[in-house]
């Protein structure tokens, strides 16, 4: 089970994108304007991103505590991709240190299939050059019978085929240990990615062929897709939360487009959240997904993980239909898990521990 505690705090969604398609003004309404961010610079912006959780604050209806503590992910909006020259590598390199891609692109006066085409290619020619220098040298290794060159072998070459054939390493069928061998080498086009259509204030649902077109195309090619109008998202974060409420309600809409835009990104990053919950805090806490329950404690505290005895734990389901723990537990269900169970999204715990 990769990340847990310290790396987990640090796993980083990039926001990516050509130049002037709005990815800073979107890293700006993530982070609710509290990064002064450096327009233009060919440095990133790096941020922490609140995930905005109905279950969280459904949660808070039964269970009223003194303090609410959403989950967080750290989003970093690296500079915009130019045409080739040496700022290309210097943005490059950037992007094979996060762990996640956001694709920013613009469907509102840019043509979208052009815009992916073109990072497409950028991103796809920069592998090519890694890939093909790693086989040469794996290759060399692996005729003294080293079986971890043979490995690196089989899976670079298996990524060569689909860049050559102009598709992205995350099409190919890869387990575990062939995405970490991706990994070290940094390859690109195998990071989960999310593209993002950013739309104009009149197209907020995403029902112009720009945006459809994105969505398509994320589709086709394993990745996924949300519709947000940055400039427009940007604007509300600015807002107290009343203000907030009325503009999204005279827009007919719920919630801020930022709202399923970080969940989405919580999900690419390959995380589930679970919750603790009590009269000092209701807090939701991020991890990966298959996490044990004893790993899932180490979230919290080191100490927890280590002196782990059990799990008592429910579903947020179960809090929403019964409405309080009481009910829970006279309906039976409050379960007792031990070291080896598997925690679910949406579980409600408390940690039993000793050291």
């Amino acid at each position: 089970m990769p990340r847990f505690l310290g790396d987990l705090l640090k796993m980083e969604c990039g926001i990516i994108g050509l130049q002037g398609v709005g990815k800073t003004t979107l890293f700006t309404a993530l982070t609710a304007h509290s990064v002064a961010v450096q327009v233009g610079s060919m440095k990133p912006n790096m941020g922490i991103a609140t995930i905005p959780d109905p279950r969280l604050a459904q949660i808070t209806t039964f269970i009223v505590p003194k303090k609410v503590i959403p989950a967080t992910l750290q989003v970093v909006d690296l500079p915009g991709v130019p045409s080739g020259g040496s700022k290309l590598n210097a943005v490059l390199a950037h992007i094979r240190n996060v762990d996640a891609l956001c694709h920013v692109v613009n469907c509102y006066d840019r043509d979208p299939k052009a815009d992916i085409a073109s990072m497409d290619s950028e991103l796809i020619v920069a592998d090519m050059v890694v890939v093909e220098g790693a086989i040469d040298k794996a290759e060399r290794t692996a005729k003294h019978g080293d079986k971890d060159a043979q490995r690196r072998v089989d899976v670079l070459s298996r990524v060569d085929t689909l860049l050559s054939e102009e598709k992205p390493a995350r099409e190919g069928d890869w387990d575990e240990s062939d995405r970490a061998i991706l990994k070290s080498y940094g390859i690109m086009t195998a990071k989960p990615m999310l593209y993002v259509a950013n739309v104009s204030e009149d197209d907020v649902q995403g029902n112009s062929e720009a945006a459809k077109y994105v969505a398509t195309y994320a589709q086709e090619t394993g990745g996924q897709s949300v519709v947000v109008c940055a400039t427009l998202e940007s604007e509300i974060a600015e807002l107290e939360q009343d203000d907030q409420l009325e503009m999204l309600e005279s827009m007919g809409l719920t919630e801020p487009a930022v709202g399923p835009l970080a969940r989405a990104l919580n999900t690419l990053l390959g995380l589930s959240t679970f919750y603790t919950a009590g009269e000092k805090e209701v807090r939701a806490w991020p991890i990966p997904k298959d996490a044990s329950a004893p790993q899932a404690a180490g979230v919290i505290h080191s100490d927890i993980e280590r002196g782990f005895i059990r799990a008592e734990c429910y579903h947020v389901d179960d809090l929403f239909a019964l409405t309080s723990e009481k009910a829970i537990k006279e309906a039976g269900k409050l379960r007792s898990e031990g070291k080896n169970y598997t925690m679910q999204d949406g579980d409600v715990v408390n940690f039993l521990f000793n050291v």
